[in-house]
């Protein structure tokens, strides 16, 4: 008997996705039906985007996992009608698209890019470009992506050190965890990239306190949460030149409205959202994984914590 997963997605997803997942359950041998629309007692699997309509989990008696579509999970790990458990997107496609971006922007603030590509006055500024060995950087965050945009980032030479809520361990980087590690992260923080999860303990985690900490002339790259960063104490942070400039890909609310003070900041630079897209491919193929181990009765994987929130 096939195995009913359920596509609870946007139909514009449904039309990106249908044939990557159709491939990659067949490819895991899994004989799958999949669907948009599947009576909710048959429901075997859950593959779940958060801005879906699906928001009561109570009918679904039969289902044995919900499989999150985003890498983010704050907008369904509170829900109380979901007692079953809950995996995560770690896709490898954004993954890789994290590290592409992060190190980028990281690049070009350590050798002041902008200063050349913005130039406009005709003047000759000659200056030694540093090396990476000489700049400290920090990633707050050490999940999955920060991991990995971390281990790049080592790999360029850079001073990298990471912090996390409890104690990581990652090759090349000096990690560090807990209320006392995060001063003393920010202290050394010349670039500091944000990839933390959006949870009631890291709202405003970048507010005016923490943002003091941080060396004079600092740059902050956010693709992580918007409510990672009390946008007030940022702008005035800005404002008064204690942090040099920012870079922003993730807000509150997006599409950034047109008349948000980021956009006419010249220390600020806006992204649209755009340092990490989930790949249908890769996605699915990590969906199907997990719709195989499930029928084989063996552990899931990318589960979530649901007292931590990610």
């Amino acid at each position: 008997m096939p195995v009913n997963v359920l596509f609870a997605a946007r139909p514009e997803r449904w039309t990106t996705y249908e044939v990557p997942l159709r491939t990659a359950l067949a490819d895991a041998g899994v004989d799958a039906h999949l669907a948009m629309e599947i009576p909710t007692a048959e429901v075997d699997y859950i593959v779940y985007a958060p801005n879906s309509d699906l928001k009561d989990f109570a009918p679904y008696t039969r289902a044995k996992a919900v499989l999150n579509l985003w890498a983010g999970v704050e907008a369904i790990v509170g829900n109380s009608t979901l007692k079953i458990p809950l995996a995560r997107m770690v896709d490898p496609g954004l993954t890789k698209g994290m590290v592409e971006w992060v190190t980028g922007h990281v690049l070009r603030y350590h050798l002041g890019m902008d200063s050349d590509i913005l130039r406009r006055d005709g003047k000759w500024v000659y200056r030694t470009p540093p090396l990476a060995q000489e700049r400290s950087v920090v990633m707050l965050g050490l999940g999955a992506l920060g991991s990995a945009a971390s281990e790049a980032l080592v790999q360029l030479g850079f001073n990298v050190t990471g912090w996390s809520r409890s104690p990581k361990n990652v090759a090349g980087v000096d990690c560090l965890h807990g209320p006392d590690g995060l001063k003393e992260a920010l202290r050394r923080a010349e670039i500091a990239v944000l990839l933390l999860p959006d949870t009631p303990a890291t709202t405003n985690i970048m507010n005016a306190d923490t943002l003091a900490l941080m060396p004079e002339g600092a740059r902050i790259i956010n693709p992580g949460r918007g409510p990672l960063i009390d946008d007030a104490a940022l702008l005035d942070a800005l404002d008064k030149g204690h942090i040099a400039h920012a870079t922003l890909d993730v807000f509150r609310v997006e599409p950034l409205p047109a008349d948000d003070p980021y956009w006419a900041h010249p220390k600020v630079t806006v992204t649209p959202h755009i340092a990490a897209e989930t790949r249908a491919v890769t996605a699915s193929q990590v969906i199907a994984e997990n719709v195989r181990r499930g029928e084989a009765g063996e552990p899931f994987i990318n589960l979530v914590d649901r007292d931590l929130g990610y």
